[in-house]
């Protein structure tokens, strides 16, 4: 083993392509239940064309305990859910009636945001809890990563963080993205070696300029709209919205900008077993030509699909309003066939090479003394994202 490792990445677009759509046919013929082992499938092909030294991860997690850990998260959330509703129900407000008038109204309204604020807790929870089972089912040379149990420690701080950013307006959300990164990466180790985030929250600020002035583009263009448009009238209010249309397309590249550089930053300072530390150099513009030009690559072969589609269901419009049931699930096939190859685009040629691109400038210091660290037992706790699933926040890969 050498001293520093690069990381690597293989993946092809053809075989991941064909994985997504075979795993994606056998989901819908199960009705929903083979998603699970659908993620695992696409899963196991990531980690293993992703490599260090030569050698691959591996990804050990299966479909069956995927499956069962949801079943379990369901019927815990119908029970807490259950709990909330009869709660509201007993100060009067019931989401399941008909409101008479428009104070019944407002108060159905504030119970569908009290439920809601009553679920985020627990989404938070199995934010950390998927993190956790994806290290426990990670290797690499053999040696298991794994992450301590603190995902209700984690869902309590994320909460405080949260509602301190929204009552500074976002300026400190550079706080809540080091502490609630740092919480989870104090807790992971891989095989006997911890790791540790070290660094300052207030460096991320310098990731944050381009939000700053997104936002500041964006207020002059309400400014300038709201004169311009009474001096000047349609002329003027065309230039405050050419403010804030590029103010808001600025603070989406800064928004992507300060992800980037927060995993730069984060990354840079991360420690192994107090000897091996990292590297990270992801390009803003890089990800940023990734996401358009494969939006723009798919939109246009989309809008191919959908219209050879749609020109077909024309040509049988006659047929189909007859209720030719033959033509109308064909016309219903080709619909759902048409968002599986869009799915399977996205994933090929959008996510896997953002994964490529990080993945590929990652480096490795002082990877000799990875050659001391020792096996660690199994993380047997780990629900398999039971909860992240069944609260859909267990999507991405």
């Amino acid at each position: 083993m050498t001293s520093q490792i690069q990381g690597r990445y293989f993946g092809a677009r053809g075989p991941l392509f064909r994985l997504y759509i075979l795993t994606s046919l056998l989901t819908l013929l199960s009705l929903g239940i083979y998603r699970f082992w659908a993620k695992t499938r696409i899963r196991k092909y990531i980690w293993s064309a992703t490599t260090g030294d030569e050698d691959s991860f591996e990804y050990t997690g299966t479909g069956l305990e995927k499956f069962l850990g949801f079943l379990v998260a369901i019927v815990i959330l119908a029970i807490y859910l259950g709990i909330v509703q009869m709660a509201l129900f007993y100060f009067g407000l019931n989401l399941f009636v008909d409101p008479q008038n428009q104070g019944q109204e407002l108060a159905q309204i504030g119970a569908i945001y009290l439920t809601l604020l009553a679920v985020l807790p627990l989404m938070l929870f199995a934010r950390y809890r998927a993190r956790r089972y994806k290290m426990a089912r990670s290797r690499w040379r053999g040696i298991r990563f794994g992450m301590e149990n603190g995902a209700w420690g984690y869902a309590g701080r994320a909460l405080g963080y949260y509602v301190l950013n929204a009552m500074t307006l976002g300026l400190l959300n550079p706080l809540a993205t080091f502490r609630l990164e740092k919480y989870m990466a104090d807790r992971t180790w891989y095989g006997g070696a911890r790791f540790e985030q070290s660094g300052r929250w207030q460096d991320l600020y310098a990731g944050m300029k381009h939000v700053f002035i997104g936002l500041a583009i964006v207020i002059a263009g309400g400014i300038l709209l709201a004169i311009f448009a009474a001096t000047m009238g349609v002329f003027g209010a065309a230039i405050g919205g050419i403010f804030i249309f590029v103010g808001y397309i600025w603070l989406l590249i800064g928004l992507v900008h300060y992800r980037v550089y927060a995993f730069n930053y984060l990354t840079r300072h991360k420690i192994l077993d107090g000897e091996v530390s990292f590297d990270a150099n992801l390009a803003t513009g890089q990800i940023v030509r990734i996401v358009v030009v494969g939006t723009i690559v798919i939109s246009v072969l989309m809008a191919v699909v959908f219209g050879v589609i749609g020109g077909v269901f024309a040509t049988m419009a006659s047929a189909v309003m007859a209720g030719n049931i033959a033509l109308v699930i064909l016309i219903g096939v080709l619909y759902l066939g048409a968002f599986l190859i869009a799915g399977a685009l996205s994933l090929v040629m959008i996510t896997q090479p953002i994964i490529e691109h990080a993945v590929n400038h990652v480096t490795v210091h002082n990877a000799d003394h990875l050659n001391t660290i020792q096996q660690r037992a199994a993380d047997a706790g780990a629900d398999a994202e039971g909860f992240a699933d069944a609260l859909d926040v267990g999507g991405a890969i």
